[in-house]
């Protein structure tokens, strides 16, 4: 089913649901429900988290999931790039819910919430409420406000007591917990080191970690409920597999053309053709065309990584010490390497790269941001190209200067 058409079945279900909502009986479960990341889509590489409530008595059985948008709405991509995405909260039966997982091959697990039956009740009526047409929108936000940070808010706001949760590692960021989900995916931990910045390298807490699916699941497997000075509980009965995974498919881990092996590959070719320049071997169109996609590239790149920093929400990009190599006026001297008459402006542009470079280069452990290795190299090609442009375009001036210095033309003139 195309997701339009879902994402509107979807809203279908949840608006015959919403004609009534019976009172759960005291045999009724309301579960936290996680899935494992699926590789059919980036955004689903991270899991999901969805609210199960059961009640065999009054034959309810319902998911409330947070995760759902609608990418046919006017402009999606660019409010998706600007940040302003709304996800809705959608509530399904558990067998559409289930069927979905199965039919991906990824992992559920259940957690079935120790809780009392007034708990349930005002938990099961506030996500009634919460999927209401007036309600059921919010701007999502990726590390801060997801499909998982909604289930425990609501968890937490509607739990008579204080919730204790177990410690986990510390010194985490938002960038290790990014690379634990990508990692068998190298392109994309590469893209997501160059397009967020500083901020998701800051050390963060246990609730912050819940921004991801299986560490909420963690979290709530290890809490306690604190109801006063004696009274303490588990948050959870049990974690138990509802549904196990049949799907083998493994990204390889191993393959040759990954970020930085394709960096150096480049590394060595900008070396290759800087050596023969400089020995006179081609100094001529191959070379420029080189440079005009090297810089070009770069500067698209810096375009994207610009407009993150300054014209969207979307949290932890700005400041991003990727711009430093990664910036947006690489594009535009790619188009003046052609004009002649500015051939000034190149060289000036040539002399602050290089000097902004080798400060990168030198200070690049003292940075305050985890970068990508491979950013190395690829620096390093734009390093030796402005370098070597500025050392032929000094070379060439020194060179004009003798023709026109008195003593080499009265050389010329015989005296």
């Amino acid at each position: 089913m195309k997701l339009r058409y879902l994402f509107f079945y979807i809203l279908y279900l949840t608006a015959n649901f919403l004609m009534a909502q019976p009172p759960l009986s005291d045999s009724a479960k309301i579960s936290l429900m996680t899935c494992a990341p699926w590789s059919g889509a980036v955004y689903a590489l991270y899991g999901h988290t969805a609210v199960w409530v059961k009640d065999d008595s009054t034959h309810t059985d319902v998911v409330f999931n947070y995760g759902f948008f609608d990418s046919s709405q006017p402009n999606f991509i660019y409010h998706f790039v600007r940040g302003e995405t709304d996800y809705v909260l959608g509530v399904t039966s558990f067998e559409d819910f289930i069927s979905e997982y199965r039919s991906k091959g990824v992992s559920v697990w259940e957690q079935p919430l120790n809780l009392s039956q007034g708990e349930k009740q005002t938990l099961w009526k506030a996500l009634y409420i919460n999927s209401l047409p007036e309600n059921r929108s919010y701007r999502y936000n990726f590390l801060y406000d997801n499909c998982a940070t909604r289930p425990r808010d609501m968890v937490e706001k509607y739990v008579e007591g204080k919730i204790i949760y177990p410690k986990t590692r510390d010194n985490q960021t938002y960038r290790n917990l990014l690379h634990e989900c990508l990692h068998p995916y190298p392109w994309m931990e590469f893209g997501i080191d160059l397009i967020i910045g500083a901020p998701a390298d800051r050390k963060i807490d246990e609730r912050d970690k819940m921004f991801l699916p299986e560490y909420l699941m963690r979290a709530f497997e290890g809490a306690i409920v604190k109801k006063n000075d004696t009274l303490r509980y588990p948050l959870v009965q049990q974690t138990r597999v509802i549904l196990t995974s049949n799907n083998a498919a493994k990204v390889s881990e191993h393959s040759i053309f990954t970020p930085l092996n394709m960096a150096f590959a480049l590394l060595l070719i900008t070396l290759l053709l800087s050596i023969i320049q400089v020995n006179n071997i081609n100094n001529g169109f191959p070379i420029k065309v080189f440079d005009t996609l090297l810089f070009g590239m770069v500067g698209l790149g810096g375009t994207i990584v610009f407009f993150l920093m300054y014209f969207s929400e979307h949290p932890a990009t700005n400041p991003n010490w990727n711009f430093v190599w990664l910036n947006i006026i690489s594009l535009l001297i790619a188009v003046l390497f052609w004009i002649k008459s500015a051939e000034k402006v190149v060289h000036i542009y040539h002399f602050i790269n290089f000097a902004a470079l080798t400060l990168f280069l030198f200070f690049w452990w003292l940075i305050p941001q985890q970068l990508p290795v491979a950013s190395i190299p690829i620096s390093l090609c734009l390093w030796v190209r402005s370098g070597v442009n500025m050392w032929l375009i000094r070379k060439e001036k020194q060179k004009q200067k003798k023709y026109t210095s008195a003593k080499y033309l009265k050389a010329g003139w015989g005296q």
